[in-house]
């Protein structure tokens, strides 16, 4: 993925750094600072954080039981513990 900055010059839109982006529910789904580093971040319906990436390349699966309970999690670096749901 590439910063969302690129996007909004590609675009010309104006913005400044450092650009943060929040969900309804206030969490913070994307940042990136004047540094470059950048990260992003999805959350399901119960607020739970299920994918997370940043602008090292690296990324994170998680996934919950109808409890909140994390069940599986997986990365970039080839680690997975638990039975993924969804497939």
């Amino acid at each position: 993925m590439k910063p969302l900055s690129e996007t909004y010059k590609e675009l010309r839109i104006e913005f400044t750094l450092p650009i943060e982006i929040r969900n309804s529910n206030g969490r913070r789904t994307y940042y990136e600072g004047s540094d470059g580093h950048w990260f992003r971040q999805e959350y399901d319906s119960n607020g739970n954080k299920t994918y997370s990436e940043n602008s090292q390349g690296f990324w994170r699966k998680q996934e919950y039981d109808s409890n909140g309970k994390q069940t599986y999690h997986e990365n970039s670096y080839g680690d997975k513990e638990g039975t993924p749901i969804t497939l």
